[in-house]
């Protein structure tokens, strides 16, 4: 919501939001295991982790995982996903490039970044191959874990007992004394107090606004098709005028079909959903990335809003 009211100040919010997410998904991932022995979603569904092959009676969900564990599944959590992403996004990218050889690669890398973009797909299936595999074993009662993060964490998924569960709700009860001997210890107890209540509707609340926007979802899903119909056949507005032109701003041809950046016949038509213009992909794809705005009216403009248009013909 900051980046797109005010791209202009909070518009690294948007630029770095994987980083942004991963932070605050390690903070509360970081917290549940220390605290509830399992992640968010876990916890969520009444389950925890406990260490495979302990032949001891498994600690309580509130005890923690031993460090070794804990810190294995941490980074299995945050870091892998992040990681993988990332990875997707760069694949992405580089196949686009190549495809409208935008930045073509040199001759001394041109058999490695053709063999990367050739052997990803493969790898790719390996690894979702590799979790298929995993839960249908798990399904036939073949292995224990229906995830191999989990087993590389060393820990497995069960269920919460009643010990758990009591255990857990005296962990986040943060019982006052009953007597306060001091005003110290009054402010203390009424501190925890509060910080108790808005740690349980935060989590209350998270709950809460996920089944919202679940019935969200479904409302406008099945429900109001025809309202959305008829607000999208309304007529198309007429595309902004930019009134001011600066030294690198592009200015519109008398053609309809040369491009206003390079002023020639357009190849690869490219529209930018912002503001409506076409121009070269080529062309839009470098300003874009660099200016990040319409090269014709100004307005804020990300590689996601480039719509390649095909004619008729093809």
């Amino acid at each position: 919501v900051l980046a797109e009211s005010n791209p202009a100040r909070y518009g690294f919010l948007w630029r770095w939001f994987d980083e942004v997410y991963i932070l605050l998904d390690l903070l509360l991932q970081q917290q549940y295991l220390s605290k509830c022995s399992a992640s968010f979603s876990e916890n969520f569904y009444g389950l925890k982790r406990v260490v495979i092959g302990d032949s001891k009676q498994h600690l309580l969900a509130s005890a923690g995982l031993p460090k070794k564990q804990h810190w294995k599944s941490l980074l299995l959590l945050v870091l892998v996903p992040y990681l993988k992403g990332k990875l997707e996004k760069l694949v992405s990218s580089l196949r686009e490039e190549d495809e409208y050889s935008i930045h073509p690669p040199s001759s001394s890398w041109k058999r490695f970044y053709r063999a990367f973009l050739a052997a990803y797909p493969f790898v790719n299936m390996a690894w979702e191959g590799w979790f298929l595999i995993q839960q249908l074993c798990y399904i036939l009662g073949e292995a224990q874990h229906h995830s191999p993060m989990l087993r590389l964490a060393g820990v497995r998924l069960v269920r919460l007992t009643a010990d758990d569960i009591q255990a857990l709700e005296k962990k986040f009860a943060a019982v006052a004394p009953s007597q306060p001997h001091s005003i110290k210890t009054q402010v203390q107890s009424a501190l925890k107090k509060a910080l108790g209540g808005i740690a349980f509707s935060l989590s209350t609340g998270l709950s809460v606004s996920v089944f919202f926007l679940q019935f969200l979802d479904w409302w406008y899903s099945s429900e109001n098709q025809e309202t959305i119909k008829s607000l999208t056949a309304l007529p198309t507005p007429p595309p902004p005028v930019h009134l001011e032109h600066g030294a690198d701003s592009a200015l519109l041809p008398k053609l309809k079909t040369m491009c206003p950046l390079c002023h020639k016949i357009r190849a690869n038509a490219t529209v930018l959903s912002t503001s409506g213009y076409v121009f070269c992909y080529r062309c839009v794809y470098n300003y874009v990335k660099t200016h990040q705005r319409c090269p014709v009216t100004g307005y804020a403009t990300e590689l996601q809003h480039l719509i390649k248009l095909y004619s008729p013909e093809s």
